[in-house]
């Protein structure tokens, strides 16, 4: 058990549009009522099609992010194509089972297009659940109020990219532990692309 002065705060959202996905997560890295820094990252691109937004332990995050690039380059050279986002949700997945008695503390939404666009919700454990969007961390219930309201299948980048925003916007004003702007990363078929947004 973590004791209350150490558990860390994040809002992170992931959702789907017509041609693609959205990740997002708020900046501050806080344990507490401790913020360690204003400028953190939690929004990882994992291969070309694959990306992932994380809530929880920062060290336990990019552990889990650099083991999956590894594993997954390795495994791209062998079968000679791009490893699709089911796929890495499942060896996701499996790594954080195999680790279930020590666990990584994060949750981790994670996304990618391949025919369509999908994204997961992983949980310390290892539970893989497929959705149209999500939101995990200390602000989930404030941006997914947000997001629930205003979630369209069709909706475009721009709507989507709005809607992002303004659901972590939302939590960040409520929630002490999240803030300090957001990260973005969109991925569709052409590509991906990274913002970052501060407020």
């Amino acid at each position: 058990m973590i004791p209350e002065q150490f558990i860390p705060g994040a809002t992170a959202v992931g959702m789907t549009f017509k041609d693609g996905i959205i990740l997002g997560a708020e900046k501050r890295i806080s344990y507490g009522t401790y913020v360690v820094s204003r400028s953190g990252r939690k929004v990882f691109k994992i291969s070309d099609k694959v990306g992932a937004a994380c809530a929880g332990m920062v060290a336990d995050m990019q552990i889990l992010i650099r083991e999956m690039q590894s594993l997954i380059k390795i495994r791209e050279l062998e079968l000679r194509r791009p490893m699709p986002p089911n796929s890495v949700a499942k060896l996701m997945s499996v790594i954080l089972f195999e680790r279930r008695f020590f666990p990584l503390i994060t949750q981790v939404i994670m996304g990618g297009v391949d025919d369509k666009p999908s994204i997961y919700v992983l949980d310390p454990l290892g539970s893989v659940i497929p959705d149209e969007y999500s939101c995990v961390g200390s602000g989930t219930e404030i941006a997914i109020g947000v997001i629930e309201a205003g979630y369209s299948r069709n909706m475009d980048e721009k709507s989507a990219k709005e809607l992002l925003i303004k659901s972590i916007r939302s939590a960040v004003q409520r929630d002490a532990a999240s803030g300090d702007g957001v990260d973005i990363l969109i991925i569709t078929k052409d590509g991906s692309k990274e913002e970052s947004i501060t407020f």
